[in-house]
């Protein structure tokens, strides 16, 4: 992170990328004396609401970040081409103008505003692949984004969206969707045994995520550690904590899903008791970056035998027919969501962006199968041995799961695995 003051002092001429957060109300007009190098702006948690109008003097710009800010207006950013990303969380958006953004923006952020509708010339944006839009009021969609034909991630969580609009299934890249909290989202929860926060011995942190912390925990009734997820209760990029929790209280036992134990009781936390995953498991990748935008990330000495590609292909595939048998669709099936230990057994986890349906819809099934299509893809792109019978299996299983002609592509019932 930079400062106003070494900004102003042309300390930082000929930077790409400028982070400033000083409590800001107006846009530094020395920015502009960065515009022949500046790639990235972040400009998040300061006091904006209203941008210059010649921001498109940052010819260079290909990144911007306005998130917890106070805008009530989307600026215009038209004249921005080499503009990729924008990202207004956390705002207080009530109005976004026809034909303000580049048609080169593939990756847009507005979660958590007051938006209630969305111009006609999102259909515009035929490179868009990745748009987090939950936490709004919208409650119905332009007819217009069925032209947004490379959307592959779509977060319409906690809206007050009174259906899901056709045209949606025939979107050939859609993988990763989440709808809960809208009126059109089918309200499911199972009962669950509760237990006491007090009665918990709670130890060290194990990980964080946007919805909650989790912590390695003792309890009296349990013989082995346990795992308590203690969730923020906050909106995130996928949507309402509350819905996440309930989704995985509704997962069920199976033995590539991590198993729910309890709740805990009374309403001062909202958490969940989880069968404790021991440290011989990992990460099987990480999120996307802003190179990769939709698709996951993997350190550079990662490779995968296609007999591993296949037990992961197993498991996952096994789990998600598991899911959708109960009518719940996962929305955010990735690699980063995937624990895996030196046997390649594996877990899916994090329920994020999970959603319920009514289970006779399989067109919600198709779209999660291309996400899996996405999985085997990234794993086979790491495999050294691209021959044998296995590996030309799952190449060909890869291309059936990410068929565009969606009613084409097999339930995760259909995969012979």
């Amino acid at each position: 992170m930079q400062t106003l003051a070494q900004l102003r002092s042309g300390e930082l001429k000929g930077i790409k990328r400028l982070t400033l957060s000083e409590d800001l109300t107006s846009f530094p007009e020395e920015i502009f004396d960065l515009a022949d190098t500046l790639e990235i702006l972040d400009l998040s948690n300061n006091r904006l609401s209203s941008l210059p109008e010649d921001i498109s003097r940052l010819k260079k710009l290909k990144i911007a970040f306005f998130s917890y800010n106070s805008f009530t207006r989307l600026p215009s950013f038209s004249g921005c081409n080499n503009l990729t990303m924008l990202g207004f969380k956390g705002n207080q958006l009530e109005e976004f103008d026809e034909d303000i953004l580049p048609l080169e923006i593939n990756w847009l952020i507005l979660t958590d505003n007051r938006l209630k509708t969305l111009p006609r010339s999102i259909g515009k944006l035929t490179k868009l692949q990745k748009f987090p839009l939950a936490g709004n009021r919208i409650d119905k969609l332009p007819e217009e984004m069925a032209q947004c034909r490379n959307l592959e991630l779509l977060r319409l969580s906690a809206n007050r969206l009174q259906d899901i609009p056709a045209w949606l299934w025939n979107l050939p890249k859609l993988s990763w969707l989440a709808f809960s909290g809208n009126p059109c989202s089918p309200k499911a929860q199972f009962g669950l045994q509760e237990i006491a926060y007090e009665s918990l011995e709670v130890k060290e942190k194990l990980g964080s995520g946007a919805s909650g912390d989790i912590y390695k925990a003792y309890s009296k009734e349990h013989e082995q550690p346990i795992a308590l997820k203690v969730f923020k209760g906050a909106i995130t990029s996928d949507g309402y904590a509350h819905d996440e929790m309930n989704a995985t209280m509704s997962t069920g036992e199976h033995p590539n899903l991590i198993k729910v134990l309890s709740k805990l009781a009374g309403d001062e936390r909202l958490g969940l008791v989880l069968e404790y995953i021991p440290n011989v498991y990992r990460n099987l990748g990480f999120p996307p970056d802003f190179e990769t935008c939709t698709r996951d990330t993997f350190t550079e000495e990662t490779t995968f035998s296609p007999e591993s590609i296949l037990q992961v292909a197993k498991g996952i595939a096994s789990a998600a027919a598991h899911l959708h048998a109960r009518g719940l669709m996962h929305g955010d099936l990735y690699a980063h969501n995937i624990l895996i230990n030196d046997d390649d057994h594996c877990y899916l986890g994090d329920f994020g962006a999970a959603s319920f349906y009514e289970p006779h819809r399989k067109e919600f099934e198709r779209i999660e199968v291309r996400a899996f299509g996405c999985l085997l893809e990234d794993m086979l792109s790491l495999c050294p041995a691209k021959e044998g019978t296995i590996y030309t299996m799952l190449e060909e299983l890869k291309e059936k799961c990410m068929n565009e002609a969606v009613e084409d592509r097999p339930l995760f019932s259909e995969m012979g695995l």
